[in-house]
């Protein structure tokens, strides 16, 4: 019965144990990430529309939420629309 519980509370726990662990300058970045792929990637409007991709909207939204894991994937799309990436502090 123990290790139930306390297997329950460990797979409940570990989600926010892992979001804590994100430094404020990994969330910073993120964040100038997301600005960039938005001003340059992401184009609601005009003559050919671009809504993103799904990855890299979803990087995007896990940025802005403060969860550093979708660094890699902007940092790509940026790559490959060579697109210079903001500076890491």
């Amino acid at each position: 019965m123990m290790t139930k519980q306390l297997t329950a509370i460990l797979a409940l726990a570990l989600p926010f144990a892992a979001s804590t662990a994100v430094g404020a300058d990994d969330v910073a970045y993120c964040h100038a990430l997301v600005a960039k792929y938005q001003a340059y990637i992401v184009k609601d409007s005009g003559h050919m529309p671009n809504h993103g991709t799904a990855d890299g909207n979803l990087a995007a939204a896990q940025c802005a939420a403060g969860n550093a894991a979708g660094i890699p994937v902007l940092e790509q799309k940026l790559r490959d629309a060579k697109i210079e990436l903001p500076n890491r502090s």
